[in-house]
């Protein structure tokens, strides 16, 4: 039985050891229990403070399994992404470069600094443990956060960003940070990545260069990375292009990994989610359905699981006691319920830069 609700400080020890056993590890989710302490007080304060627009509001969540009692999993959303300091990027432009004299005109892809984003609120830090992983936790943990932002939409962005783990060779190195930070900070990708996550990255864009960076000077490795994602990312990857978000031109300032933003009204979880009255039922007795993401409407004390979306003649959704309880619902109580399986390959993985 599992649960995505608030962290709170009992979940301390479970962030530390998701925090070190995220793959590849994660700068913003550092494995430094003192951040991760800051993390969750930030985080209450964000769930408890009253909010009519999205601002330096960071909430964490985690997925608990009731049997162990224990958190197994845990993911945040930054309501603004550059609301302390700019979140920069890299952003992917093509320079035209030509002379009539010597009939020559070509086009040079290259790299700009860019803090675009940073309007944006950015779904980050998600770790889960590896006992889960391949199982409906995934989604309920990754998606979760959506049904939250659908109930509480002044809180955040009309633009959603995230941004995936770069690629990384068999030695855990980047070749994006060894052909490009690298020759401006005398620190290895590993180091650099644990000093940005207990700090933050805008030291980063202080000393990195802020002319363009034409992509034809790096190795063939480091350009070949370039908005790839880790390959333990790329099922996570599929299901948020599959829930509506679009790869933009930006990549990680680190390791070039890619960015993708989504309009929040035409995500999938957005768009099919629906209110419905609670009927508390038997389980044995519940039909047969397809299953979803259902969520309580309790700010503070949020929880969302995955349950059968069976409804009643009347349109009430009908629940076993056990999943009453633990979305903390009585009967007649409104829930927002989404299903859980996405449309088809019918998202288009190419860049729409448009309005984003």
């Amino acid at each position: 039985m599992l649960v995505v609700r608030p962290a709170r400080p009992a979940d301390l020890p479970a962030l530390e050891r998701l925090a070190g056993t995220a793959t590849p590890r994660l700068t913003n989710l550092p494995a430094h229990r003192d951040r991760l302490e800051e993390r969750i007080a930030r985080s209450q304060r964000a769930f408890e403070a009253e909010v009519e627009f999205p601002g330096d509001e960071h909430y964490t969540f985690v997925l608990e399994d009731l049997e162990r009692g224990e958190a197994v999993g845990t993911a945040t959303v930054r309501a603004q992404a550059g609301a302390r300091e700019a979140y920069y990027t890299y952003r992917q432009e093509t320079l035209i470069h030509a002379s009539q004299q010597l009939d020559v005109r070509r086009e040079v892809p290259t790299l700009s600094l860019s803090h675009e984003v940073s309007e944006a609120s950015l779904l980050c830090a998600y770790s889960l443990d590896p006992r889960y992983r391949g199982t409906s936790a995934e989604s309920l943990l990754r998606r979760a956060r959506l049904m939250f932002i659908a109930q509480y939409p002044e809180r955040f962005a009309e633009i959603l960003a995230m941004a995936f783990p770069g690629y990384l060779d068999e030695a855990g190195q980047s070749p994006f940070w060894n052909s490009v930070g690298r020759h401006f900070f005398v620190r290895d990708y590993q180091e650099i990545n644990y000093i940005a996550g207990v700090r933050s990255k805008s030291f980063i864009a202080e000393v990195m260069p802020q002319f363009p960076l034409y992509l034809a000077l790096l190795t063939p490795q480091a350009r070949a990375a370039i908005g790839r994602e880790h390959p333990e990312h790329e099922a996570a990857m599929g299901e948020m292009l599959g829930e509506g978000f679009l790869r933009s031109r930006h990549v990680d300032i680190f390791d070039a990994g890619p960015v993708i933003k989504g309009e929040r009204d035409r995500l999938q979880s957005f768009r099919r989610a629906a209110w419905h009255p609670v009927r508390i039922r038997p389980a044995h007795s519940l039909p047969d359905a397809e299953p979803a993401l259902v969520a309580n409407q309790r700010l503070d004390d949020f929880r969302c699981v995955v349950a059968r979306y069976a409804l009643s003649p009347t349109g009430q959704l009908m629940l076993s006691p056990e999943h009453a309880e633990q979305l903390g619902v009585e009967e007649g109580r409104a829930v927002l319920a989404a299903p859980l399986a996405l449309p088809g390959d019918e998202h288009d993985p190419g860049y729409d830069e448009g309005e984003l």
